[in-house]
C-alpha cells in the first residue's frame, strides 16, 4: 500500500512540474500562436538565480522570489527584443526566432557562467520525509504538489478576476477584436510572457530542489516533455496543458515503477508509444482548445 501511495505522490509531483511548464507554453501560444522553445532557458535562468541567491545567503524564500523575478525579467526581455519585432512573421519565422533565442541563451550560460552543473544547496529539512502513518512521503514531492496547486489556483484567479487576465482570455479567442476594443496588444502579450516566466520560475525551483544542481541544459528536457504534454492535452488550451502534464507524469512514473527491469531502459519509448496512441484516438488532444484568430 505504501509503495502505491508513494508512486501516486511522485506522479502528481512530476506531473505538476510538467503542467506548470506546459501551461507556460500554452499561455503564450494561445495569444500569439508562438511555440516558445526558449521557455526552457527561462527555467535555467531561474535556476541560476536560485543558485546565486542561495550563494550569498539570502535564505530560501527570498531566493525563490529572486529566481521567479529573474525568469520574468528574461521573459519580458526576449519578448521585447526578439519576438515583438517578429510578431507579424509567419510560423516558420517565429519558430526560427524561438530556436535562435534558445541557442543564444544556452551558449551565454555555457561561456558566461559554466558548462558544468553547479550544486545548489537546499535546507536539510527538504531532504526528509513526513510520516503519514500508512506511508512515508518525501518533503520535496509534497512541496511540489502544494506549489503546483497554489500556482495553478493563482493563475486561475488572475485570469478570471483581473482586467488584464480577462483581456488575455479574450485575446486567446480573437486578438484582432481585442485590438479594435482599444486594449493595448503589447501589454497583453507582455503579461502573457511574464506569466510564463512566473510558471517557469516555480517549476525551476521544484526541479532544482529534486535534482540539487543547475546547468545550461537544465531546462531542455523538461520543456521538451512539457511540449509533448501540451500536445496531449490540446495545444493552446490551458486546461488541456494541465491535463496533459499530469497524464505524462503519471505515464512516466507508472512505467518506471512497473516495467520489468529488463525493459526499463526503454521506458521513454513506452511512454511515447502511449502518447502516440492517445493522439491517434484523440488527434486534437484530450481537451481541444477553442480556436480563435491571432494576428
Amino acid at each position: 500500500m505504501e509503495f502505491f501511495i508513494q508512486q501516486l505522490v511522485n506522479a502528481i509531483s512530476l506531473g505538476g512540474i510538467y503542467a506548470l511548464l506546459a501551461l507556460g507554453l500554452a499561455v503564450v501560444f494561445s495569444i500569439v500562436g508562438l511555440i516558445n522553445f526558449a521557455h526552457g532557458e527561462l527555467m535555467t535562468v531561474a535556476g541560476y538565480g536560485l543558485f546565486f541567491a542561495i550563494g550569498v545567503s539570502l535564505g530560501l524564500p527570498i531566493a525563490i522570489v529572486v529566481a521567479i523575478f529573474a525568469a520574468v525579467a528574461m521573459a519580458l526581455l526576449i519578448e521585447r527584443v526578439a519576438f515583438r519585432p517578429m510578431r507579424r512573421a509567419d510560423v516558420t519565422g517565429l519558430l526560427l526566432t524561438s530556436f535562435a533565442v534558445s541557442v543564444i541563451l544556452r551558449v551565454l550560460f555555457q561561456n558566461g557562467i559554466s558548462a558544468r552543473g553547479m550544486p545548489v544547496p537546499m535546507p536539510s529539512a527538504l531532504a526528509g520525509s513526513i510520516d503519514l502513518g500508512f506511508a512515508h512521503i518525501g518533503v520535496i514531492p509534497l512541496l511540489s504538489i502544494v506549489a503546483t496547486a497554489v500556482s495553478l489556483g493563482g493563475l486561475l484567479l488572475f485570469l478570471k478576476h483581473t482586467v488584464v487576465g480577462t483581456a488575455m482570455r479574450a485575446a486567446a479567442q480573437d486578438f484582432a477584436v481585442v485590438r479594435l476594443m482599444g486594449i493595448p496588444a503589447n501589454r497583453v502579450v507582455a503579461v502573457a510572457f511574464a506569466v510564463s516566466g512566473v510558471l517557469a520560475g516555480v517549476a525551476a525551483f521544484l526541479w532544482v530542489a529534486q535534482r540539487g544542481s543547475v546547468d545550461p541544459l537544465m531546462g531542455f528536457v523538461p520543456v521538451l516533455k512539457a511540449f509533448v504534454a501540451a500536445i496531449i492535452g490540446g495545444l493552446g488550451g490551458l486546461a488541456g496543458a494541465v491535463a496533459g502534464g499530469f497524464v505524462l507524469g503519471f505515464l512516466e512514473v507508472a512505467c518506471q515503477a512497473f516495467l520489468p527491469a529488463a525493459i526499463l531502459p526503454y521506458r521513454d519509448a513506452f511512454v511515447l508509444g502511449i502518447v502516440i496512441l492517445i493522439l491517434v484516438l484523440r488527434p486534437e488532444g484530450l481537451i481541444p482548445a477553442q480556436t480563435g484568430k491571432r494576428s
